[in-house]
């Protein structure tokens, strides 16, 4: 009986429980909205204020250009847009239009599609369509390694020039190979480094061989102050086959952009003739190069040629004139070689309507003064030895805080709290305090772009436990030390403060070379009574050993410079050296 009790109590809990849990509401899950994609062409948020811009124009720059295989139509682009008109030329029909940057068209071989450089999906990618501009589709799906200058090498198969960047440089290259179909591609060329160019492909008519341009400039590294007479670019070839790269155009003037002929005996390029941009055409067989046209625009060899050095042109299916864009125009080059007097190129006149939107720039408003700015960097902080009062370098001036009173702002130099003693050296930049071991005094060096650098000395009071000692002859003003301008660099006192060292530097791109001559460490009275002494003509930090009669230094450089870092000493004759250690400074190593 008991027992028989225990199950129905068991059993009206349960049926309890179960009825709580059938009245409870069920949960439904919060619905989460799937971000809209965004779209090039009609992106979204505030503050665009788009307008339209509309006109019409019968010339254009830097217009990348391309001839169906009939010769009938050209393909260009203008400002981002994709135009075709006929080879005569007139009226350009849009092919693809707004806001995305569409570029570099290519036709096909078969004439039946026509792949282009594009945006649209939020980064540089190939793309193709049909030829009439109908049904784009976007062929590679890079985000980061992005893509340009595509060339067919088939009905099936593309070649493209893949992007790569590194920490100071907009441009390397790699040529990679892609199917209509898409996929993540098949590398070909690899870059040498990520700051010297590979681009601008063509492919061989028999498809074996990949000539592009590429940055051959001494140093390994991109530089500014190349000379495109000398020779920057230069025309290899990929041979597909044996997978070897040999180059073809060299010489001064270098070349860029090529071309191949469609019966593939010919190479056109582009060369510099002094300041002139001009087209060539090699004979591959015979190896003789001829200029036919000079009325180009700039091409691109000194600078970050992302897109190609110079925008793509093409042949005639006879292989007897080149399509090629130059100052605004459109023209037909006579390939005539060797011929006493080349035949003239004729204008492909066109005109078209251009349908923009344009953003409204924005215009952030600048304050040109400001009574108070938040400073960003702090150099140069050292603190007296009886720890009084912290002196630092903001904008090129030397601050103080007094550490013991933390109500007192920083102030520059004079110290009104210190002295309210007027400051008559105001004209120079200050950099490099340090103090004398009895915190009484401070030294600094200066630079002036007219007068150069000097070293100075400033005796002032020292505030101790919130109080300034009277007891200091100070007179709050800096006593210029130097006599003679140079580039001086981290003075320090002798322990007994009689003496100081300091480093004169050998000049530079930046500071010059003027009273330069005899570098290295100097010693010199700390008052300034006699000329400064050269110790040594190497090493940098230099300060004074403990018992004031020698000085160490390190060597290698300030920060750069050689890896190797030594220390070294020498007595205040600069005899007597000894070295003490070198390490290696630890090498950059990029982030994962």
């Amino acid at each position: 009986m008991k027992l028989n009790l225990t199950i129905l109590l068991l059993l009206s809990t349960l049926t309890v429980f179960a009825q709580k849990k059938k009245a409870q509401k069920p949960t439904t899950p919060a619905k989460t909205e799937t971000p809209k994609k965004w779209d090039i062409n009609a992106p979204s948020g505030f503050g665009w204020n788009w307008k339209d811009v509309n006109f019409t124009t019968d010339e254009g720059t830097w217009l990348n250009l391309d001839l169906s295989p009939d010769g009938k139509t050209i393909v260009f682009d203008m400002l981002g847009d994709i135009y075709t008109m006929p080879i005569a030329g007139g009226k350009a029909t849009p092919l693809r239009s707004g806001i995305a940057w569409e570029v570099q068209p290519r036709f096909s071989p078969d004439g039946k599609r026509i792949s282009f450089t594009s945006d649209a999906g939020g980064g540089d990618n190939i793309w193709l369509m049909d030829a009439d501009g109908k049904n784009p589709s976007q062929l590679t799906k890079e985000d980061f390694r992005l893509l340009n200058n595509a060339v067919w090498v088939d009905n099936q198969y593309l070649i493209a020039r893949k992007h790569f960047t590194s920490g100071r440089s907009l441009g390397a290259g790699e040529m990679w190979m892609y199917h209509v179909t898409g996929g993540s591609g098949l590398q070909l060329t690899e870059r040498k480094n990520d700051q010297q160019d590979v681009n601008e492909p063509c492919v061989s008519p028999d498809g074996r061989y990949v000539y592009f341009s590429e940055d051959m400039y001494p140093g390994g590294f991109f530089q500014y102050n190349k000379d495109p007479n000398n020779q920057i670019y230069v025309i290899r070839r990929y041979d597909r086959q044996e997978g070897k790269i040999e180059d073809v155009l060299t010489g001064p003037g270098g070349a860029c952009r090529p071309q191949i002929s469609n019966d593939g005996t010919k190479l056109a390029f582009i060369r510099r003739v002094r300041t002139q941009s001009v087209l060539w055409v090699a004979d591959l067989k015979t190896g003789q190069e001829y200029p036919i046209f000079d009325q180009l625009s700039k091409d691109q060899q000194e600078a970050w040629a992302i897109f190609g050095a110079y925008p793509g042109f093409d042949w005639m299916p006879t292989d007897n004139e080149i399509v090629i864009y130059g100052l605004g125009k459109i023209w037909r080059v006579p390939v005539m070689l060797g011929a006493e007097k080349p035949a003239k190129a004729v204008e492909i006149p066109f005109s078209l309507d251009v349908k923009m939107k344009v953003a409204e720039t924005v215009r952030p408003k600048q304050k040109a003064f400001e009574e108070e700015m938040e400073v960003k960097v702090m150099r140069n902080a050292v603190t007296t030895p009886d720890g009084s009062l912290l002196v630092f370098n903001v904008l090129g001036q030397l601050w103080a805080k007094p550490l013991l009173d933390s109500n007192i702002k920083a102030q520059p130099f004079p110290i009104k709290w210190l002295m309210g003693a007027e400051f008559s050296y105001k004209d120079d930049f200050e950099f490099e305090p340090s103090f004398s071991f009895d915190s009484k005094k401070m030294l600094c060096v200066s630079w002036n772009d007219e007068n150069m650098g000097a070293i100075w000395r400033w005796d002032f009071p020292i505030i101790t436990e919130g109080m300034i000692r009277a007891d200091m002859p100070g007179k709050g003003e800096f006593v210029k030390l130097t006599t003679s301008p140079g580039i001086y660099r981290t003075p320090s006192f002798s322990p007994d403060g009689k003496w100081i060292v300091f480093v004169k530097e050998g000049g530079n791109e930046h500071q010059g070379f003027a009273h330069c001559k005899e570098p290295g460490i100097y010693l010199m009275p700390a008052d300034g009574s006699a000329e400064p002494k050269l110790v040594t003509p190497q090493g940098e930090y230099p300060q004074f050993s403990a018992d004031g009669k020698r000085i160490f230094y390190q060597k290698g450089g300030y920060l750069f410079g050689s890896l190797v870092k030594s220390v070294e000493s020498v007595d205040l004759n600069g005899q007597n050296k000894q070295e003490h250690f070198e390490t290696v400074f630890p090498q950059w190593t990029p982030l994962a």
